[in-house]
């Protein structure tokens, strides 16, 4: 389906490349399937993510110092660098033959420097960029007293941390979205599949089944995630196209609206 969408845009945007952004909860694939077309279409679909332009450690520790703790922690609206990824889009629809797609470690916690970056050498028929919140809908304050799990209810008593992230998602990220010119979301059955997802693909990672320990930390970071998260389930996103996806991610559905 991507693939259609880009040549449909393709054909009405000759002018430049068009941005297609692709989104849906942890785990459920997003990254995994725009490399795989990129590879595809090598070299002329470039393609970096949300995840590659979080902020450096540094910048969050100095964050979850001036802010709020739970800052440190990279994943929500605030923690990344959306003019990063804005001025790399920008680059490589003008063929720059010096652009490099950015690039996150995560084992390390912090940015890969930018000479490791790898060069994109052009030019571009479409910019492909996914994210677990790409095209999220701004949270309604009211919404804000709601607390949604034990890490609001714990860590974030006065709601500095969930007020500082629904600003970002309004001021800064709705700008963002508005540059796409497609947006997909990966519709996941529910919350509860998702954190079964993120544990697969730790597990994965690790080789082996994870420990209690672990498991209680996995628990704890995707409780960063989960508000935003549950919104965009219950249909808070501005994507025109939904592929809702089961358990075992197959897609049952595609829905356009």
């Amino acid at each position: 389906m991507l693939y259609e969408i880009i040549q449909d845009l393709r054909a009405r945007h000759r002018e430049r490349a068009p941005l297609i952004g692709v989104a849906g909860a942890q785990g459920s694939g997003k990254s995994y399937h725009c490399r795989l077309l990129a590879m595809a279409n090598q070299p002329r679909y470039a393609h970096f993510s949300l995840d590659d332009v979080y902020r450096s450690r540094t910048y969050r520790e100095e964050l979850a110092t001036e802010t709020h703790p739970l800052f440190i922690t990279r994943g929500p609206p605030g923690t990344h660098d959306l003019e990063l990824a804005s001025q790399t889009i920008e680059r490589i629809r003008r063929a720059d033959p010096s652009v490099r797609l950015p690039r996150f470690d995560k084992l390390k916690d912090d940015i890969v420097p930018a000479n490791d970056w790898p060069p994109f050498p052009g030019p571009a028929e479409a910019i492909i960029f996914d994210g677990w919140c790409l095209g999220a809908d701004s949270l309604d304050a009211a919404s804000l007293d709601a607390l949604v799990n034990a890490l609001e209810r714990n860590e974030d008593v006065t709601g500095v941390w969930r007020e500082t992230v629904a600003y970002e998602l309004r001021a800064n990220y709705q700008p963002f979205f508005l540059t796409f010119d497609a947006l997909v979301y990966l519709q996941a059955p529910s919350w509860e599949i998702v954190r079964t997802w993120r544990g697969q693909q730790e597990e994965a990672a690790r080789g082996r089944p994870l420990t209690p320990e672990e498991n209680a930390a996995l628990d704890r970071f995707v409780m960063h995630y989960e508000r935003i998260t549950r919104a965009m389930l219950d249909g808070r996103h501005r994507a025109k196209w939904i592929v809702h996806l089961d358990e075992a991610r197959n897609v049952t559905r595609i829905e356009e609206r």
